[in-house]
């Protein structure tokens, strides 16, 4: 990810419990009615990619983004350099059905941030396209409307967690999904991948790599959580982020 300048920081005031932390950015909004009105395929950014006939590779980095944090990005960054990526699409959930027991906030806001994260990196770009296809979202279907738009020049490469790509075997049409993309799994360090493991995606018909990335102790969960107790989330995601977060009132507790 492009690199954030700590200079903006120095200007903001300390956080106090129960108040916001930063002062609201004005340059910041939600981007409207985005699910009403039809983007391109993937993005005004990588619609062309691979239309020159040159191979390309396109990551993938699907999730619900609630929000996205220093994690996501530098994860994404660090699969771009290892795997010479043109570009990562960061594609956040409509409807993410594994997360039907509790409140998602709203795609439009979502969306919003994911943008504002990822604005300072030219190989970076996010998609609506889950958000706008409605109804419950699922990997298999975001897979085949890519491989459906782009040429066979470009491969793509779906960027998951190792905990993730355990339970692949069992993800809504999980053949389907093998022959779609390629994986690449991340990892912490000191991860090691268990014999069994590793002799079940030898006999599967997935393709998946191993990549161990710099060790991030962050969650979009843990962020929730400190906002709502009014506590600091500077460093931990993107300050454009959490100017967002602060100006529309996000994951604060009803007082």
């Amino acid at each position: 990810m492009g690199e954030e300048t700590l200079a903006s920081e120095s200007s903001v005031p300390a956080s106090r419990p129960g108040r916001c932390e930063v002062q609201p950015a004005q340059t910041v909004s939600r981007p409207g009615e985005v699910a009403s009105r039809r983007s391109p395929i993937v993005s005004e950014g990588l619609d062309n990619l691979g239309a020159d006939g040159a191979p390309a590779r396109l990551g993938i980095m699907g999730g619900t983004f609630d929000p996205i944090h220093i994690g996501h990005l530098a994860c994404a960054e660090q699969v771009r350099e290892a795997y010479g990526l043109d570009a990562v699409a960061f594609i956040p959930a409509g409807s993410p059905v594994f997360k039907r027991d509790r409140d998602v906030t709203p795609a439009d806001d979502r969306l919003a941030m994911c943008r504002l994260a990822t604005e300072s990196n030219p190989a970076f770009d996010v998609s609506a396209m889950e958000i706008e296809r409605g109804g419950d979202t699922y990997t298999v279907d975001t897979l085949r409307e890519l491989r459906a738009h782009y040429p066979d020049n470009v491969e793509l490469v779906f960027i998951t967690g190792a905990d993730a790509v355990a339970k692949i075997f069992r993800w809504h049409e999980s053949e389907a999904v093998a022959g779609l993309a390629r994986f690449v799994a991340v990892t912490r360090p000191g991860y090691t991948l268990d014999d069994e493991m590793r002799a079940t995606f030898e006999k599967s018909p997935f393709t998946v790599d191993f990549l161990e990335v710099t060790g991030l102790s962050v969650s979009s969960s843990d962020l929730r959580r400190r906002v709502s107790e009014g506590k600091s989330i500077r460093y931990l995601t993107m300050s454009r982020v959490r100017d967002y977060i602060c100006e529309h009132g996000l994951y604060r507790k009803e007082r």
